[in-house]
């Protein structure tokens, strides 16, 4: 059967996608899934935002040690560990009350969640047997928004038997250990592999003005990435009159995630990065201050639908462009783009939660965050007319 076939094009792609649903689903997401309910009775907003800080702190470790692995061979055990890491930070949340457990349990999902989907996706890209591998990775990044839908479907379904959110992180976490088995056993080798190790020094001609302001752009959507990837639900099941209505947003989000990677880089093909990713990021602005400005149920869930059909994209084509401009030397500038999308991502949270301990409302962190975003959308701008003949084809 094809499926089980370790060097099936299908199989490979199939495993992908799954170890994402492991690495971003249970390990990350499914954290924001459950805020509501853990809200009720166990966290508060702060210690939900530092833990979210942490999380990604750990996350963007993962990432830039994921750069310094040049072996495949290598690749492949941290991704294992990686996965085992994940899994097992999931189960704990289901059985312990301890804050300090929480929070090393949060680190190590983040760095695991690294391992699954950086050093999984290079491993996805050097398996994969096809010429033209760019819409295959499109495909392998949808699994971004499955990551979302898939554990969030799974979270529903258990709570209509029981509504017990430490029975959900366990039962999450059986399901995820089924997924990363499939997933480990095709994202590995029969032998092997022999590879020639480039070692990549660091080129300072790499970063001029253009690919600096690309850099602080991109750490510009990691906090407009951050404050909806942890807050979404409870934003909206704080508007009068939409409780109860921000599982179903965070519905949206996964299923606007799925189809959006294939969709936005499609149309960088056509009409040059840069433009789209400056029409992306305003895309993710109105989604942003949508809930600070309405609370029409309508308009709120396609706020959510604006954020999952944001959020991945811009990912994909923050890094394709950051691996076109590098040129045969990309490990340099993705671990600097990826670096500063990961303090973003730690610095939102922190923020965030000091501003609704403030106002006691999410709105004043929503507002600070769609001009941290709009600052970027500015800076690409200016990127835009000072870029070279060559980067202007980009």
């Amino acid at each position: 059967m094809s499926l089980l076939d370790r060097n099936s094009n299908m199989a490979i792609i199939l495993a992908g996608i799954l170890s994402i649903v492991v690495g971003l689903g249970v390990a990350r997401f499914v954290f924001t899934s459950l805020l509501p309910p853990m809200l009720d009775n166990y966290l508060t907003v702060t210690f939900a935002g530092v833990l979210a800080s942490i999380n990604y702190a750990g996350y963007l470790s993962g990432s830039i040690f994921a750069t310094l692995i040049k072996d495949i061979n290598t690749k492949v055990k941290y991704f294992r560990i990686g996965m085992v890491l994940c899994i097992v930070s999931s189960f704990v949340l289901g059985v312990s009350d301890n804050d300090i457990i929480w929070g090393i349990s949060r680190i190590v999902a983040g760095f695991g969640s690294a391992m699954a989907l950086v050093v999984g996706s290079a491993i996805v890209m050097t398996k994969l047997k096809m010429d033209n591998k760019t819409k295959a990775m499109g495909i392998h990044f949808s699994g971004i928004g499955f990551s979302i839908l898939v554990t969030d479907l799974i979270t529903r379904a258990f709570f209509t038997f029981q509504d017990d959110w430490k029975g959900a992180w366990i039962v999450l976490s059986i399901f995820g250990l089924f997924a990363a088995i499939y997933s480990m056993y095709i994202l590995s080798f029969d032998k092997e592999i022999k590879q020639n190790v480039v070692k990549h020094k660091f080129d300072f001609a790499l970063f001029s003005p253009f690919v600096i302001l690309l850099i602080i752009a991109y750490f510009t959507e990691g906090v407009g990435f951050v404050v909806q990837a942890t807050f979404l639900p409870d934003i909206i099941n704080s508007l009068e009159g939409l409780e109860g209505y921000g599982s179903f947003t965070w519905t949206l989000v996964g299923l606007a995630g799925i189809p959006s990677c294939i969709i936005w880089m499609t149309l960088a093909h056509k009409f040059g990065s840069v433009n789209i990713i400056i029409i992306a990021m305003l895309v993710q602005i109105v989604g942003i201050l949508i809930s600070a400005l309405t609370t029409n149920v309508y308009l709120n869930l396609f706020s959510g639908v604006l954020y999952g059909g944001t959020f991945v994209g811009l990912v994909a084509l923050f890094m394709n462009l950051g691996g076109k401009l590098a040129g045969n030397n990309p490990v340099i500038l993705m671990g600097a783009l990826t670096t500063a999308y990961g303090i973003g991502q730690v610095v939102a949270p922190l923020y965030s939660v000091k501003l609704v301990e403030l106002y006691s409302s999410y709105s004043q962190s929503l507002y600070v965050t769609a001009s941290i975003v709009f600052l970027g959308v500015i800076l690409l701008f200016i990127a835009k007319n000072i870029a070279t003949q060559n980067q202007k084809i980009i």
